[in-house]
Parts: C-alpha cells; sequence; structure tokens
C-alpha cells in the first residue's frame, strides 16, 4: 500500500470512507423499525415509507445530480449531498411524527443521490489504478451494510433517536472531510442533457440489465425493509441479525463475487445468484421458526452481495461510455423499481398475510430470472462473455453475428 503511485490516495480514501458512512446511514435504520413504530404509533406499511421515501427520492434525484456535475463539478455536489444527509438525519431524531419522519427520510434520500451520483466517477477519474479503487469503495460499502445495523440495534435500545442523530454525526465528519481532502480532476466533466441519459435505453443489452435489476432491487428492500418487522425480534437482537445479514452482503461483495465472475462470467454469476436467492424467498415464506429465517437471511446477503458485485460492472460495460450516463440511467432503474416495494410489503403483511411479501418478490424475481434466461446471451455477447442457456436461443444469438461467428454456434 505504502509503494502505490496513487498521488490522490487522500482524496480517494476521504469518497471511499463517506461510502460507507453513507451506506450505514440506510443500514442504521433496520433495528430500530420495529421500536419506531411502536413510538410513534404507526402502522406496518406507515413504518415502510421510512425506506420508499428515501428511495423514490434518491431516483428522482440521481438524474439531476448527474446533470448538475457538467456545471458546479463533482466534488460540489458531493459536499453538498453530504451536507443534505447531515442535516436530514439530526432533524429526523428530533421529529414527533411518522409523516414528518418520512419526509426527513426524503430529504436523505435527496442527499444520498447527490453523494452516489458522483462517488465511483470521482474515484475512476483520481485513481491510476481504477480496479483497487472501485474494490476499496466495495470494501466500505459491504462494511457500511455490516455495521450499520449493529450500531442501529446497540443504540435503539437507548432511543431510536439516537442512531439518526450519530449518523447526522458522522456526516458531519465526513463534510469536513470531503471539503479538505477531495478535490475535482484535472479534467471537468462536460454538460450533460437530459436526453443523453435517456438514450442509454437504446441499447438492448443495457434494457435487459435494467429489467433484472429491477427486479432483484424490488427484492433486496423487501428482504432489507419488511425482514426486520417480519421476524419480530427486540432491537439489539435485530441488529444482530442483521449484522450477519450485513456480514454476508459484504462476503458477496468482496470475496465471493468478483472470484464467480472471473471463472464463470459476470453473467452467468448474476443468474445464479438470483436463482438462489429465489429459494431463499421460498425459504422466508415458509419458515417455521426465528432460526430458519435468520438463516435464509444471510444467505440471502451472500446472493446479493454476489449480485452486487457484478450488476454496476455490467452496466458500465453494457451502457454508455460516458460513465455519468450510464450511472444516471441505471440508478434511476435501481432506486425506481426498489422504492415502491418496502411499502408494498407492509400492504401486503396487513391485508393479505406476514409471509405473503415473501411470495410476491418471488413472482416479481422470477421475471428476471425469465430475461436472463431469454436474453442472457445478449448480455454475455456485449461483455465479451458466453452463457450456456445461449444454446437455448441459437437463432437468436445467431442473428446478432457475423456468418463466421454464427458457424461457431453450430
Amino acid at each position: 500500500m505504502a509503494t502505490r503511485n496513487e498521488p490522490n490516495k487522500t482524496a480517494i480514501f476521504a469518497t471511499t470512507v463517506t461510502a460507507f458512512f453513507a451506506i450505514a446511514g440506510i443500514a442504521i435504520v433496520d433495528p430500530i423499525l420495529p421500536a419506531i413504530g411502536a413510538d410513534l404509533g404507526a402502522t406496518t406499511w406507515q413504518i415502510e415509507l421510512l425506506f420508499t421515501a428515501y428511495i423514490a427520492v434518491m431516483a428522482i434525484g440521481m438524474i439531476p445530480a448527474v446533470m448538475l456535475t457538467g456545471k458546479f463539478g463533482y466534488k460540489k455536489i458531493l459536499a453538498a449531498g453530504v451536507s443534505v444527509v447531515a442535516v436530514a438525519a439530526i432533524a429526523a431524531s428530533f421529529t414527533t411524527t411518522i409523516g414528518s419522519l418520512a419526509a426527513l427520510r426524503g430529504l436523505w434520500g435527496l442527499g444520498n443521490a447527490m453523494f452516489f451520483a458522483t462517488a465511483m466517477v470521482l474515484l475512476v477519474s483520481l485513481a491510476n489504478d481504477r480496479a483497487w479503487a472501485v474494490e476499496l469503495f466495495e470494501t466500505c460499502v459491504g462494511l457500511g451494510f455490516a455495521i450499520g445495523p449493529l450500531i442501529g440495534g446497540l443504540l435503539g435500545q437507548i432511543s431510536w433517536r439516537v442512531p439518526f442523530l450519530l449518523c447526522g454525526v458522522f456526516m458531519i465528519v465526513a463534510l469536513v472531510v470531503s471539503v479538505t481532502r477531495l478535490k475535482d480532476p484535472e479534467v471537468m466533466p462536460a454538460p450533460l442533457r437530459l436526453g443523453q441519459v435517456f438514450s442509454t435505453f437504446k441499447k438492448p443489452a443495457f434494457i435487459a440489465l435494467c429489467v433484472i435489476t429491477a427486479t432483484y432491487n424490488f427484492v433486496f428492500f423487501i428482504v432489507l425493509g419488511y425482514t426486520p418487522v417480519f421476524l419480530g425480534l427486540d432491537v439489539v437482537p435485530l441488529g444482530l441479525v442483521f449484522t450477519g445479514w450485513g456480514v454476508g452482503l459484504a462476503f458477496g461483495i468482496l470475496y465471493i463475487g468478483h472470484r464467480l465472475a472471473h471463472r464463470f462470467g459476470a453473467v452467468q454469476t448474476v443468474g445464479f445468484a438470483i436463482v438462489v436467492l429465489c429459494l431463499t424467498l421460498v425459504g422466508l415464506a415458509t419458515s417455521h421458526s426465528t432460526f430458519q429465517s435468520i438463516v435464509f437471511l444471510v444467505i440471502s446477503g451472500v446472493c446479493m452481495g454476489v449480485c452486487n458485485a457484478n450488476l454496476t460492472d455490467l452496466a458500465l460495460a453494457t451502457g454508455s461510455p460516458d460513465r455519468r450516463v450510464t450511472t444516471g440511467a441505471f440508478n434511476l432503474v435501481r432506486w425506481g423499481f426498489a422504492a415502491p416495494a418496502p411499502v408494498v410489503a407492509g400492504l401486503l403483511a396487513e391485508h393479505v398475510s406476514l409471509a405473503s411479501p415473501f411470495w410476491v418478490g418471488l413472482g416479481v424475481l422470477a421475471v428476471g430470472v425469465l430475461t436472463f434466461l431469454v436474453f442472457g446471451h445478449m448480455m454475455a455477447r456485449s461483455v465479451g462473455e458466453r452463457v450456456l442457456w445461449s444454446r437455448w436461443n441459437k437463432r437468436a444469438q445467431a442473428a446478432e453475428c457475423s456468418p463466421e461467428e454464427a458457424l461457431e454456434l453450430i
């Protein structure tokens, strides 16, 4: 590490540490959801608004955040986003109604949109070794998901307000670091037009990937947002359980996801992960004990880590050469389709059954699996890979190849 030729190492570390705080702010809410509902007198679907408001505003805010980088640069947008998160988190610790808390979570999501729309692009532009910078970023994301619930659980036993307050303090520290240590790349980004972002959706492989990502992220936030209510545990045990889920997620991101991708290809790896994720949803829906539910929850975390390790790489490979364009379009889909999931899960739990959100999630994710089977060969071809099930659709694949390449498929 000491010999690494990275003149912007301090700025890179500052960005990744801020990413840790941002992700921990998402995960910190999990263990305290039931406590918030009990204290504020909120129903299941109302406390799920804390996730839905956050994700929905984050999805909508991604596009303008990306476009504003062309006018103000990365550093100013990132610092503004961190500031917004700090204000929202501290204000949330003093709120007295579920409606105002959901509104502040929405503001929190806007701040995170400004951060995530700039962080990865800033890292890649500052680093000589881009793979190292991306791995460092992913490490902080994994640690955020692992440590966030632990913080929420341990401090939530004092009051659900304390984790929010602490998260706000963390973001103030992150703001100081970003203002004093970050810098824009030497070549500033060119202005972006809205049409440029949506032009990415003209690429068939990118569209297929977006469909898969949409179904996967819907399930991700059913698991993350609804399972804390489904398990019915106290704050500290719930924090420990979701720490286990976060460790599984981090393990999938840092150790399993890329190794499987190198051996079998990123497309096949994601396909395998979402099939196993389907099985964990069946397990959660049919489990007969809390222990069984926790086991399936942790396994789902590993599967999600494997997906997270590869989906962004596939998006950058199949989207626009301008990373800002691809990031904006991909995150719009990723967060936009995830936004309804927590509230849908809450309504289903109240009016159908406690297990019904997992069955609905299974049905949604089945669309993603089907998309993989039909269009996986198209995605794989665009990134220089092949998938086993491409043989099921030789005609479609041959239509995309030159005559010489088509003969190889026979």
